[in-house]
């Protein structure tokens, strides 16, 4: 029965690493393919496209990278793959909000990655604090996927900008802040945040290049036009199919 489930397994693997783009790495695939990541994860990546997303944010092996408010852990298993064990991954997690301040908002609290005998070879974790911040240096890559929104939520009163400057002073000369993010309708800033969780693309660049960062890509990988950025992104009409963009920003050497 062993051998079957292997067997099986190593099928699915094949057929997930077949059905990505062409210009995946082969090291991503592999690390989409994965047996070891949950089923509930597998089943997003036909809409989250990770080959794709981990690709154009140019992810390699041996890569240290630091990840923004990483919610459940799907990039975070996605992203020890791929850097491979010369590779690390730290995790930033934030504290869980006052209840009164409705917890869902913001997925805090350790998702368990770290602790996961599959992926901890790579994965430690932090608090997302200042303090803890100020001690992360010399990282390839800073992530954060469909949060960055959460930092301009009213609740938290967050310095974001100073925190994007946190994040230049971690990363490497040359190093990269890639941002996933569900798109808001254009020219309303972050004035739809709080109802719709999704963020103005344009105060986006804008935000990061003013701590020194220089656009360095863009994506339309999970556009969608469909999407008519109206509605709540936990909207059961929308949600898992929201108009997203992709930026990489690069400090520059």
């Amino acid at each position: 029965m062993r051998m079957r489930t292997y067997f099986a397994a190593a099928a699915l693997a094949a057929l997930a690493v077949g059905a990505l783009a062409a210009d995946v790495p082969d090291y991503i695939a592999r690390s989409v393919a994965n047996p070891n990541r949950p089923a509930a994860d597998t089943a997003r990546d036909a809409a989250r496209k990770p080959g794709e997303v981990l690709a154009f944010a140019g992810v390699k092996p041996g890569m240290q990278v630091l990840e923004l408010i990483p919610g459940g852990g799907y990039f975070t298993r996605l992203l020890s793959g791929a850097v491979g064990p010369k590779g690390h991954v730290t995790e930033a997690v934030p504290a869980p909000p006052p209840a009164a301040a409705g917890a869902a908002d913001v997925r805090a609290t350790s998702n368990g990655v770290a602790a996961d005998p599959n992926f901890s070879g790579n994965v430690s974790e932090i608090s997302m604090t200042p303090d803890a911040l100020k001690g992360v240096s010399g990282v390839d890559l800073v992530w954060t996927s469909q949060n960055y929104h959460d930092l301009h939520l009213t609740r938290l009163n967050l310095d974001v900008v100073g925190l994007d400057r946190e994040i230049y002073a971690a990363l490497k000369p040359g190093g990269v802040f890639f941002i996933e993010d569900h798109a808001a309708k254009p020219d309303t800033g972050t004035t739809t945040t709080d109802a719709e969780h999704r963020i103005d693309e344009d105060f986006v660049k804008k935000e990061v290049e003013s701590v020194g960062f220089v656009l360095d890509g863009e994506s339309d990988i999970l556009r969608n036009p469909a999407d008519d950025h109206s509605l709540r992104v936990f909207d059961p009409a929308i949600r898992g199919h929201t108009d997203q963009f992709l930026l990489k920003f690069r400090k520059p050497k």
